[in-house]
């Protein structure tokens, strides 16, 4: 998991397997890049290289949008694979989320 961009837009990269092993780094990454004073004002959770995530992993995706808009920001995810896209669509999280394709 890194994290890269600038200004305007910080890059949480998420690869391998988010499960409830995993998710707490998720969880600080993503905290960090939210609540960083003077941050961007959008963090794109880059989920190309996500094989698989359950429920877990979700639920930190969730807490991330619910702190960041506390903080004026919001979450993007982009590239979804075709597991994380469907844990999306039967939970009606795909609603909460702009998706990107990159």
């Amino acid at each position: 998991m890194g994290v890269t961009g600038d200004d305007q837009r910080r890059v949480v990269h998420v690869g391998g397997e988010m499960d409830i092993d995993r998710a707490p780094m998720l969880h600080d990454a993503l905290h960090a890049a939210i609540t960083q004073p003077g941050g961007s004002d959008e963090i794109v959770v880059d989920l190309s290289d996500l094989s698989f995530c359950d429920s877990s992993g979700l639920n930190t995706l969730i807490h991330a949008r619910q702190t960041a808009a506390a903080h004026g920001r919001r979450i993007i995810l982009r590239d979804p694979q075709p597991q994380f896209r469907r844990l999306l669509e039967l939970t009606g999280a795909d609603a909460l989320f702009p998706i990107t394709d990159r």
